[in-house]
C-alpha cells in the first residue's frame, strides 16, 4: 500500500462518518505500533488537502517500563513534521507494584486513556483519533457475538461528553494486511511492547478465526463489515450524522 491508497481509505471513512470539522484539533493516540503510526501519517497527509482545515498532534503514553525507548519514534515524527509528545506516567508502578493486579490489562488501559485524554485536553484538542483498522472492527463484532450473544462493535465516532472529547477512528476501512505492507514499504520504526502481560487474548483468538475464514473466502471480512453497516447497529450507517441526531433529540 502506498501513501495515496492510505489517504483514500482514510478520506472515505472521514467523509462517510463526518469525522472532521473546521478548526478541529485532533490528538492522535500513538502506541508506536504500525496502526497508530499509519494513522498519524494518514492524517498528516489529509491535513494538507482536506477542505475542512484541522491540526494534529501525536501522543504516546509511557507507562513506566525502564527499557522503553521513544527516541526513534520522536525522530521519525520530527522528520514528518508531526508534533509529538511522550506522556510520562507511573502506571507500571501502580498496576504491578502497588495493586499487584492479577489481571492488569483493564486497569492499565483505563489509566492510559485517562492520562492520554488529560494531555490532549490540556493542549486544546477536541478530537482523539484511534488507529483501529477494518479487522479490529470485525474482531470486536465477533467477540460480542460469540462471547456476549449480542450484535455490537465500537462506533466510528464516540462522543465522550463528560470530558469534552470526540473519539474518531479514521482507519476503519483500511485492511490490516495493507497496513503491514505500508509499514514494510516505508520502513516505519515500530515501538515494540515490553509489557510482560502482552500475549494471547480472546481478541487474538478472533483474529485467528477471521484469518482462517478469509483463507476459504477472501471476501469474508468485507462482507461482515458490510453487514455491520447495514445491521442497524448504532452509529454505523454511512452518511448519517449521528452526533447531530443526538443533539436534536
Amino acid at each position: 500500500m502506498d501513501l495515496q491508497r492510505l489517504y483514500s481509505y482514510t478520506r472515505r471513512a472521514v467523509a462517510d462518518y463526518n469525522m472532521i470539522q473546521d478548526q478541529d484539533m485532533i490528538g492522535i493516540a500513538c502506541s508506536g505500533g504500525k496502526d497508530s503510526i499509519a494513522l498519524a501519517l494518514a492524517l498528516k497527509g489529509l491535513e494538507r488537502f482536506y477542505p475542512h482545515p484541522f491540526k494534529i498532534k501525536a501522543y504516546t503514553v509511557s507507562i513506566g517500563f525502564p527499557d522503553m525507548d521513544f527516541s526513534k519514534l520522536a525522530d521519525f515524527f520530527k522528520e514528518k513534521n508531526i508534533p509529538y509528545q511522550v506522556i510520562d506516567t507511573q502506571i507500571k508502578e501502580i498496576v504491578f507494584d502497588v495493586k499487584k493486579e492479577s489481571n492488569p490489562c483493564a486497569l492499565c488501559a483505563t489509566l492510559r486513556k485517562g492520562a492520554l485524554y488529560k494531555a490532549m485536553k490540556e493542549d486544546g484538542c477536541n478530537k482523539a483519533a484511534l488507529g483501529h483498522h477494518r479487522e479490529d472492527v470485525v474482531d470486536t463484532f465477533l467477540l460480542s457475538l460469540l462471547y456476549e450473544g449480542r450484535l455490537h462493535t465500537f462506533q466510528p465516532i464516540t462522543d465522550l461528553s463528560d470530558i469534552g472529547l470526540t473519539v474518531i477512528r479514521p482507519l476503519i476501512y483500511c485492511p490490516e494486511k495493507e497496513i503491514i505492507d505500508f509499514k514494510n514499504r516505508y520502513q516505519i520504526p515500530i515501538l515494540h511492547n515490553t509489557c510482560p502481560e502482552d500475549g494471547y487474548t480472546k481478541r487474538q483468538e478472533m483474529d485467528d478465526l477471521l484469518r482462517s475464514l478469509n483463507k476459504k473466502d477472501h471476501l469474508t471480512t468485507t462482507r461482515i463489515l458490510t453487514a455491520i453497516q447495514e445491521s442497524g447497529i448504532d452509529g454505523w450507517h454511512p452518511g448519517v450524522n449521528y452526533r447531530t441526531q443526538k443533539r436534536e433529540k
